[in-house]
């Protein structure tokens, strides 16, 4: 009798084990339409904590998720400090380096004065060069560790900048208080709800 229960115990015991590992992973990420974010970043050294994450929708199309990281103990949202931060933003369409470039010089001319606008132009003007077409799942990294801005796509670097100006700039155009959308701001801010 005890030998035709073993296999549903032990069924049951590797089904519970599966769900704890399962319940585990998702501790360690977050998922965002399917695409994930975990909840802790190691790069060059330093360890970035979560504070949050979100769905960036333009218009009719859900373009993009996003996780926004701060140096591990910076709980408290510093998207424009000099605090190590990161940004990233995973893509669901394909979008043309061009556009890219042309939304990144409209933005920040919209929400920077023309002072401000006129200190970064140089720095700008070398990004947007490198700007590259994404395709869905592509995921696009702004980092400032401190001392250097980087900017990747799927792992590779293709902008350097030492500018804590710029950085803040280009932080600024999700993160900053006229970004391109409130709503997604504040996920990443992890200040909704």
């Amino acid at each position: 009798m005890q030998r035709r229960h073993m296999p549903a115990l032990l069924s049951a015991a590797l089904w519970m084990g599966a769900a704890l590992l399962s319940s585990s992973a998702a501790a360690e990420s977050v998922t965002e339409r399917g695409e994930r974010f975990e909840r802790v970043v190691e790069e060059n050294g330093q360890r970035y904590t979560l504070l949050g994450s979100g769905v960036f929708r333009y218009m009719i199309w859900t373009a993009y998720a996003g996780a926004y990281y701060q140096l591990e103990g910076e709980r408290d949202p510093q998207p424009l400090s000099d605090v190590p931060r990161r940004l990233e933003l995973a893509y669901f369409h394909d979008i043309a380096a061009e556009d890219f470039a042309d939304a990144t010089e409209k933005t920040l001319s919209d929400s920077l004065t023309l002072y401000e606008f006129n200190q970064v132009k140089e720095n700008l003007e070398q990004l947007k060069r490198q700007y590259r077409d994404v395709a869905p799942g592509d995921r696009y990294l702004l980092s400032w560790d401190g001392e250097q801005l980087r900017l990747a796509l799927n792992g590779e670097t293709l902008y350097e900048d030492s500018s804590a100006e710029f950085a803040s700039a280009m932080f600024g155009i999700w993160l900053g208080e006229r970004p391109l959308g409130d709503e997604f701001r504040d996920a990443l801010l992890g200040v909704n709800g």
